[in-house]
């Protein structure tokens, strides 16, 4: 069973950074490619950013040169570096491991950024 553990959200002020962390367990597949998403409060689900088992990576245009995202096969890990937070980065966050056609994902941990 496939399990996605995300920790690392919480309150911070604009121009702060924060450090999101997704621990994963049961994976079959070392291929797979892991991603950051987000939700703010009425819009949908976004890409943040993703990164495949190569280290190929992709940022969306809105969080390009503030976040960085890192995997460590060795310790099953996947972070998401977050730097000079703006009030929009607010959302909650989501681990996501894709496998082929199929997408496991965390149950979320909450940034919020004050202005």
């Amino acid at each position: 069973q496939v399990q996605l553990v995300e920790s690392g959200g919480g309150l911070v002020q604009a121009g702060g950074s924060l450090r999101l962390s997704c621990a994963v367990s049961g994976s079959i597949f070392r291929g797979a490619t892991m991603g950051w998403y987000r939700q703010a409060p009425g819009k949908q689900r976004e890409l943040v950013a993703t990164v495949s088992f190569t280290g190929t990576t992709i940022y969306a245009d809105s969080v390009k040169g503030r976040f960085t995202i890192a995997r460590d096969n060795a310790k099953s890990t996947v972070n998401l570096q977050m730097n000079n937070l703006k009030p929009e980065d607010t959302a909650v966050y989501y681990c996501n491991e894709q496998v082929g056609s199929i997408n496991y994902w965390g149950q979320g941990t909450q940034v919020t950024v004050s202005s």
